[in-house]
């Protein structure tokens, strides 16, 4: 069972992303709306696997990622926005993302990046 961090101002978004964890696999599933919350969150929890948007008002998902990873260099944070620009992905993978997942994601390529970030997981927590 692993603890999954979702993080997204949008309240619809975070249903979507949340309803595309297999239940039956009996995850530990945590939200948070903004980034403040999202870093205390992660701090109290240390989840397994965070899904983190970027696009969120007072502190940005780059900011979070950032403040994250000089945390806790193991993390692993996948990226879900709408903003897939070159420049916004080669970011977010030099401060340390796993992955990126254009939103709307699909339920198919989120579950498909959770197993390899549950696997990553696994491997720096061995």
């Amino acid at each position: 069972m692993a603890k999954i961090l979702v993080v997204d101002d949008s309240m619809v978004a975070r249903m979507c992303h949340v309803s595309s964890i297999p239940e039956n696999e009996g995850h530990e599933v945590v939200e948070a709306a903004d980034g403040p919350t999202a870093l205390e969150t992660f701090r109290c929890l240390h989840p397994d696997v965070t899904f983190l948007d970027l696009t969120m008002p007072g502190m940005s998902g780059v900011e979070v990622l950032a403040a994250i990873k000089s945390e806790f260099p193991d993390a692993v944070v996948i990226i879900c926005t709408a903003d897939i620009q070159k420049q916004t992905v080669e970011k977010v993978e030099q401060l340390g993302a796993f992955a990126v997942i254009g939103k709307p994601c699909a339920r198919e390529v989120l579950q498909a990046q959770l197993r390899k970030a549950l696997q990553q997981a696994e491997k720096s927590h061995a």
